[in-house]
């Protein structure tokens, strides 16, 4: 399914801007460079730096943003990299292997409301499991006031074998009617499980803004179904966004070697790990008897070897018009940033982008400016702004 692209690399002289409480530089690790696309070229800035492997970004009002760090921290984050202290009043983590503090969201009224919902790992006996909790952020504007939340809940917990420290899954994004769709891994030893409706691995949940069930899930009611699962048959899925062209639900998930996955969500939908898929094991032994079956969905794309997609978004600015419309994620095996252009709910080719920055991209979020934001994820995790050269 891969089409191919050609690139363009070019180097540049040291750009460095100054700013009253930032050095922003167009540098990838101390290089000065500038990339090539079907856009034309790309400037990659620097906003923030020294994050300990952040993994979800989120914006708020005036520019700001928030970042989780997947120890444990939430911070916010100002229009010009100033990182508050750490936000006070987040949930103990299970920072094991893949886990910790994940992704994060602001509420379509959070203007008027301040709340937020998280996910994370969260530690349950000998493993770790799931949970998604809400709070009110009180941003600390005030002078030596530190930022908090309020009135944080837990909202939901994943019932299932716990895990070791590997496949949490954990994106989510409210539709608009508020609720919200999670998506949870299958733990990686409980693989099977992902098949089985009684519990919460391998699944994508829908449930309300305090937790409640809605009662158009498809699984309502259903004897040995748990309520709250909308798709499943999932491995590790790691991006979700609303197409907003049509309102269209679409999900990345990892494969094992080979296999990685882009699909549209269907309510009730069994998308058919570990039964069928496009990958083998890390062994390199056969997983799948088969790449399809009745009765479960084929991806609309899929890679191999892996790139890992992580956090995804669909890009509706001005900055890169001739992109608008496109699906964008990152990578974190393949160390780029992936760009697929669509035909309706087809893909019709895809760009392979920033690949010589030599970085993990944990996420990928259009600003209020039209950029793309990106997170990298390291132990000196960073901030990337790209836009087009000059703008």
């Amino acid at each position: 399914m891969k089409r191919p692209v050609v690139w363009v690399t070019v180097t540049l002289t040291a750009a460095i801007v100054v700013t009253a409480t930032l050095l922003i530089a167009t540098t990838t690790r101390g290089e000065n460079t500038s990339f090539g696309s079907s856009a034309g070229k790309l400037e990659v800035q620097t906003v923030a730096s020294g994050l300990t492997h952040p993994w979800a970004l989120a914006f708020l009002p005036e520019g700001r943003m928030l970042v989780t760090e997947r120890p444990g921290r939430i911070r916010i984050v100002s229009p010009h990299g100033q990182l508050s202290p750490a936000v006070k009043g987040v949930p103990d983590v299970m920072a094991t292997g893949q886990g910790g503090l994940l992704d994060v969201i602001t509420d379509k009224d959070y203007a008027q409301n301040n709340t937020i919902y998280f996910c994370y790992s969260e530690r349950s006996g000998s493993g770790g499991r799931t949970a998604i909790a809400r709070g009110k952020l009180v941003d600390g504007t005030a002078p030596k006031n530190e930022p908090r939340l309020d009135d944080m809940k837990v909202i939901f917990r994943q019932d299932g074998p716990l895990s070791s420290g590997n496949h949490f899954g954990c994106r989510i994004t409210q539709a608009p009617d508020r609720n919200l769709f999670v998506t949870l891994g299958e733990h990686y030893s409980g693989r099977d499980q992902a098949q089985s409706l009684d519990n919460h691995l391998g699944k994508l949940i829908h449930i309300a803004p305090d937790g409640s069930v809605p009662k158009d899930n498809p699984f309502v009611g259903r004897d040995g179904a748990r309520p709250e699962i909308w798709s499943y048959g999932h491995r590790n899925p790691q991006g979700l966004a609303i197409n907003p062209a049509t309102g269209d639900l679409w999900e990345t998930e990892h494969g094992p070697r080979g296999g990685d996955e882009v699909n549209i969500i269907g309510k009730g939908k069994n998308y058919g790990w570990p039964v069928i898929g496009y990958g083998v094991d890390y062994s390199g032994a056969k997983l799948h008897d088969t790449t399809s079956k009745a009765g479960m969905e084929q991806p609309v794309k899929y890679w191999v070897p892996s790139i890992a997609p992580s956090g995804m978004t669909f890009y509706t600015g001005d900055l890169f018009p001739r992109w608008r419309g496109n699906l964008f994620t990152g990578a974190l095996a393949g160390q780029m940033l992936v760009r697929l252009q669509l035909n309706g709910n087809t893909v019709s080719s895809e760009e392979r982008i920033l690949q010589n920055l030599n970085e993990r991209i944990r996420d990928v979020r259009q600003g209020p400016d039209g950029a793309l934001w990106l997170l990298t994820d390291s132990s000196a995790g960073r901030i990337l702004r790209v836009t087009p050269a000059g703008k």
